[in-house]
């Protein structure tokens, strides 16, 4: 892989944005990895002088649904291509009044209801257990609120969200208890995205889209396929400018704990992690095991 390749920054892509505009020296970029392969191919290129690695999470053509994303190839991926920050793109639905529909909300917290996926690197032959008290990356997440008001963009800083598996939506009775909990929005894609980029010490944070009210509000329609893809075409053209704005931002060097997540965090001796698996995942855990 030629150093031209690389990237600091990685931008997730989520429902209704496949592309990102502004970008030059483009190309595209495919990456085998041990997980198998990546959503799609990635679009590597600059932005404002940054260098830029995109992919769309579903695919070009939104051909995966929540529960098949290749997460865990994503995630290496973009880390084998040199990106330290990401940002995630998702639509997601409110379970708050005052979360309105159209509205940026920057969750610092996450309540997992997944069921069907991989959400850790590490599965055999070596044990590694995370921080992850913060899923989100807090200074990542400031860029992305003061961009947002900048732009005069109705956003909400802070928020739990809940990740329900899908594919399909709330009953509302699940609705109600997501309230109950306390939780903000509801969506079905950063996890394990969270999970997986501490893992491999990248910073990661989210631009979460309202496209809708879920269906616990009584005054407003049930959520509908055709709700949520409208909202979503007009949040898609706010996130373009967006990103603009913030990845020009995203560049120094780190000083969070994402940075180090796994320093204290692999707890099998290093004499006991076969040579195999330490190859395998020599782009995430290099700096503590080669």
């Amino acid at each position: 892989m030629s150093t031209t390749q690389g990237a600091t920054v990685g931008v997730i892509g989520g429902s209704g944005l496949y592309e990102m505009d502004g970008m030059t020296k483009v190309e595209s970029v495919n990456v085998d990895t041990p997980f198998g392969q990546p959503s799609d191919a990635i679009i590597v290129g600059e932005l404002d002088g940054v260098r830029v690695a995109f992919l769309p999470r579903h695919g070009r053509g939104h051909r995966f649904n929540p529960s098949h994303i290749p997460a865990r190839a994503n995630i290496y991926a973009l880390k084998s291509l040199g990106v330290e920050r990401i940002i995630s793109v998702s639509a997601v639905g409110s379970l708050k009044e005052e979360f309105a529909p159209l509205d940026l909300v920057i969750p610092n917290q996450l309540i997992d209801r997944t069921r069907l996926r991989e959400s850790t690197f590490f599965e055999t032959d070596v044990v590694v257990h995370v921080a992850m008290a913060d899923p989100f990356c807090a200074p990542t997440s400031q860029v992305v609120h003061q961009a947002a008001q900048k732009l005069d963009i109705t956003v909400h800083p802070g928020g739990t969200m809940v990740v329900m598996e899908g594919p399909a939506f709330s009953t509302r009775a699940e609705s109600f208890m997501y309230r109950s909990w306390g939780a903000d929005i509801i969506g079905m894609t950063a996890l394990p995205e969270a999970k997986l980029a501490r893992e491999a010490e990248m910073c990661y944070a989210t631009m979460a889209w309202i496209t809708d009210y879920d269906c616990w509000h009584q005054s407003s329609e049930s959520v509908t396929v055709d709700m949520v893809i409208a909202n979503l075409q007009k949040n898609v053209a706010t996130s373009k400018a967006l990103l603009r704005q913030v990845i020009p931002a995203l560049v120094g060097e780190r000083t969070c704990p994402c940075e180090s997540a796994l320093r204290d965090a692999i707890i099998t001796r290093k004499e006991e992690i076969p040579e195999d698996l330490k190859q395998k995942l020599t782009p995430i855990t290099g700096r503590y095991l080669s």
